[in-house]
């Protein structure tokens, strides 16, 4: 299974890799930052997986994430019904929030992860394999 980081949109955006190679596709902390214009970073990745094959995964902005089959350079409104993750804005239940995924093979995983920037919001991210045991 590859996954491709290359392609990322919407000003600065900062992502931190952790995989331990435990069989996860992308592992680490994410932070989504309010830019000049006040609108918070997005940031896009890229990847394959059996039961998905190709994919985008969006992380951000701010609280918001979206899983769409297929790659595009368009960008996708995260409010599509093509959108796999459903919800996709992570609610906030008082200074927490956390939401598990579990889409044709895949679970993703978004914690917000506190941090010290007012203008960030920073999320502890996982995508993995719904069967580890999987080669693929």
């Amino acid at each position: 299974m590859a996954i491709c980081f290359g392609r990322a949109e919407l000003g600065h955006t900062q992502f931190t890799s952790f995989n331990d190679r435990s069989g996860t596709i992308l592992e680490g902390n994410w932070q989504s930052c309010r830019e000049d214009d006040g609108e918070y970073a997005e940031r896009i990745f890229d990847g394959t997986s059996p039961g998905l094959g190709r994919f985008e995964l969006h992380l951000g902005p701010y609280r918001e994430f979206a899983l769409f089959r297929g790659v595009q350079e368009e960008h996708r409104d995260h409010a599509s019904s093509d959108n796999l993750l459903q919800p996709y804005t992570v609610p906030l239940m008082g200074t927490m929030a956390r939401q598990k995924w579990i889409v044709r093979g895949i679970v993703f995983e978004a914690t917000l992860a506190g941090g010290s920037r007012d203008d960030c919001e920073s999320w502890w991210v996982t995508l993995r394999r719904a069967d580890p045991s999987s080669s693929h």
